[in-house]
């Protein structure tokens, strides 16, 4: 079954102008949701439909074969438009057997909500679903005559709030349907509908300037641990205990280099010898994890005498070059070592990275990796390869192995009390 992602972005708005590319949490607005989507593995294809060439710009920096950026009509993005009519506008052109309509309004959609979503449309096989926010909230109404009447219960027996009912309302963050019932019913819904509920503060979509705030302060709190961005692996997002946890077990970190101890940048001299840009605040990373005792090292597709100069300047333990296939070099080094795969930490920027990432116990990215990249690992670094997101993922790794030992300390200290 072929499924696609619908990612429809007008350039007008009148509520908030440029609403789409205006940042929120440090990008801009449209980048949440098509990274979401780029993400999920239940989604073969991403289409971002815009009349917009700046919108479509900004999503091209998203370095993914699963997305494609086509045009929409004046019709289709005028002011007065239903999101239907592009619909069908680019279902009248293109073959598929799903589709998953996602709107830019609520950022703080996650790609394990997409997953969700397809999981609960084939329980309960139904035709089309769409994802709400459970609320236990007491309704009024007027009548006719200006006076209150109860909706949704009895105030001379108020229940308490875990005794009530809950009812469901929108969020907007995505909807599912088939192709069929999309062109048959004119409809984004259709059909025997489910539902998929998200996590209670997704009610929130950016259609006024007040919801601006509000919703850039969900997005930067709902992730951070020590003051840094966590991302999603396998459904969860980790706390700081699980954080501490991991890191207290790491004994070798290792790393790639072109995007990770570099900026992927391609240079030469006139004579064509070709040069590489290091951080130099890597290399103090790299120094106080050794401190720290443990070990460091390098995987990498390239073979050159640079990356063994750098190596060998920074005292690393390991170093594997034409590793085209990663994981056999992360095996090679664990025999070596007698360390298990839950004892390594791992940075890596692109698809080539990805099964080490898996396998490891503790895993992170800079923050201009792929998409692909960011959706697996443990750790999102604030700063790009090359940049200093070594230093800073080396950081997060010895600051978490402190907060084990302290939560330990204090286990025992709670133990010894009783």
């Amino acid at each position: 079954m072929r499924t696609i992602a619908f990612i429809p972005l007008r350039g007008g708005s009148k509520s908030i102008p440029l609403k789409n590319i205006k940042a929120i949490a440090g990008k801009p607005l449209c980048l949440w949701v098509i990274e979401a989507a780029v993400a999920c593995p239940a989604i073969d294809r991403v289409f971002v439909a815009t009349d917009s060439p700046e919108i479509a710009e900004i999503a091209r920096g998203i370095e993914s074969e699963k997305l494609e950026i086509v045009g929409r009509s004046a019709e289709s993005a005028s002011d007065t438009a239903i999101t239907e009519s592009v619909m069908l506008e680019f279902a009248a052109t293109r073959e598929f057997d799903r589709i998953v309509l996602i709107q830019a309004t609520s950022p703080l959609l996650r790609s394990e909500d997409l997953c969700a979503g397809f999981e609960e449309l084939s329980r309960t096989s139904a035709d089309s679903l769409l994802s709400v926010v459970e609320q236990k909230r007491f309704i009024w109404n007027r009548n006719d005559s200006g006076l209150a009447t109860p909706v949704n219960y009895d105030f001379r027996a108020r229940p308490r709030r875990q005794e009530f009912s809950p009812y469901f309302v929108e969020n907007g963050a995505f909807y599912i349907c088939s192709r069929a019932g999309l062109l048959q019913a004119k409809c984004r819904l259709s059909g025997r509908i489910a539902l998929h509920a998200m996590p209670e503060e997704t009610y929130y979509e950016l259609d006024e300037p007040a919801d601006w705030a509000i919703v850039e302060s969900l997005l930067g709190q709902r992730r951070s641990v020590n003051g840094r961005e966590s991302v999603c692996k396998e459904g969860r997002i980790l706390d700081p205990a699980e954080f501490a946890c991991r890191a207290s077990r790491i004994k070798l970190f290792l790393t790639d280099v072109d995007g990770v101890l570099t900026d992927a940048g391609m240079y030469y001299s006139e004579l064509g010898d070709e040069l590489k840009k290091f951080n130099t605040r890597d290399g103090k990373g790299i120094e106080l994890l050794r401190k720290a005792g443990i070990q460091t090292g390098i995987i990498t597709t390239e073979n050159t005498k640079i990356v063994e100069r750098r190596a060998a300047k920074l005292k690393m333990d390991h170093l594997i070059q034409e590793a085209h296939d990663k994981m056999p070099a992360l095996t090679s080094i664990l025999k070596k070592t007698g360390f298990s795969p839950e004892e390594v930490a791992y940075i890596g920027d692109d698809l080539a990275d990805i099964p080490v990432l898996k396998a490891v116990g503790f895993s992170a990215c800079p923050a201009d990796a792929v998409a692909e990249v960011r959706a697996v690992v443990h750790f999102c670094c604030q700063a790009n390869g090359g940049d200093g997101a070594v230093r800073e993922f080396t950081e997060v790794l010895l600051e978490s192995r402190k907060d084990d030992k302290w939560q330990r300390s204090q286990s025992s200290l709670r133990t010894d009390m009783n």
